[in-house]
């Protein structure tokens, strides 16, 4: 969800939780070397972690957070070698203006309920065809209906859902064939993105995420996967989206919606995430960072295909599970 995107007052969201955070290093409330996490960030400031991921790297882009070789960004300046401070920021005492606290809660009702159903419709899709009724959505979140037609409207923009020919609201099925239709649209436009955008990206940042690459593969051979998904999006977000065509980055996040939705099921169903996409994409970020272009796009090709093998290979596995243990009420299952 583009939760940044909508205005309040006149500043983004991601711009408040920067000012709010920017404020409180240069106070002394976050001192230097505390470790910086989104998930408790967000939760302190009621929003999600969409724009304080954005907040955090507009201040790594100043030089006030840096990256290191755990997760999230230390207080700081790099290269201060400075030791992790893991103090919980909520014991800090984190310091949010009133009017920034007022801006941050005035987001409309669609937003603030649209996770949850984002992360219902995903937890079912792989397991068949499923109708959402507009009435028991409404009912289970306790907001109107045209709250509800936001959320769906949305959701459909972004591939989740769609209406049938009786214009119900139909979720599913996430099928094999589904994730190749996305694929093939990934290798159309992913590539091509990374070729476009390549002399736009930061070098600084590219050498950050190959760092944290680097961190990860090493912790991926102990069997930690814990940050796949993180490094995922920021490998996205630093590689592909440079791109200076704001169409083609529209169509590369809306793209990757269902890809990731189905990524994140499939380790909710106790699947293991493959230690190989880390260092695929490590090899990609190392070639960016030489200025080898072509042999980048040439093996973000190689690793888009072997993503794909390794996601079939998956739902084949899943495809013998029964079915979820637990849907939300507002989700029944269509019969074929």
């Amino acid at each position: 969800m583009k939760d940044d995107q909508a205005a309040t007052g006149t500043q983004r969201r991601y711009a408040i939780a920067e000012d709010v955070l920017r404020s409180n290093i240069e106070a002394g409330t976050l001192p230097p070397g505390l470790v910086l996490l989104e998930g408790p960030i967000a939760d302190i400031l009621q929003t999600s972690r969409a724009p304080v991921q954005r907040a955090l790297q507009a201040l790594e882009a100043e030089g006030l957070v840096h990256r290191f070789s755990g997760r999230g960004f230390l207080v700081g300046p790099p290269g201060a070698d400075i030791e992790p401070n893991r103090t919980d920021i909520k014991a800090l005492g984190l310091i949010v203006p009133r009017h920034a606290d007022e801006a941050l809660q005035s987001r409309s009702s669609w937003e603030r309920i649209y996770n949850q159903v984002e992360a219902d419709v995903a937890g079912c899709v792989v397991f068949g065809r499923y109708r959402i009724i507009e009435m028991e959505l409404a009912n289970h979140f306790n907001v109107s209906r045209t709250v509800v037609r936001d959320v769906l409207t949305r959701l459909r923009e972004r591939g989740l859902v769609r209406k049938n020919q009786s214009s119900h609201w139909i979720a599913g099925p996430l099928t094999a064939q589904t994730v190749k239709d996305h694929f093939a649209l990934r290798t159309m436009l992913e590539p091509p993105a990374i070729r476009l955008g390549a002399r736009a990206v930061s070098p600084a940042r590219l050498e950050a995420l190959l760092k944290r690459l680097r961190a990860a593969e090493e912790a991926s051979a102990t069997g930690s996967l814990r940050e796949s998904e993180a490094i995922q999006t920021e490998f996205i977000e630093c590689c592909v989206l440079a791109a200076p065509n704001e169409r083609l980055k529209d169509l590369v996040r809306n793209n990757l919606l269902p890809v990731t939705a189905t990524d994140r099921l499939l380790r909710r169903l106790g699947l293991p995430g493959d230690p190989a996409i880390i260092t695929e994409l490590r090899l990609i970020a190392e070639l960016l960072l030489r200025g080898a272009t072509e042999s980048a796009v040439s093996m973000m090709e190689t690793h888009l295909e072997a993503s794909l093998n390794r996601t079939i290979a998956q739902m084949k596995i899943v495809a013998i599970v029964p079915g979820p243990g637990v849907t939300a009420a507002y989700l029944t299952p269509v019969l074929d």
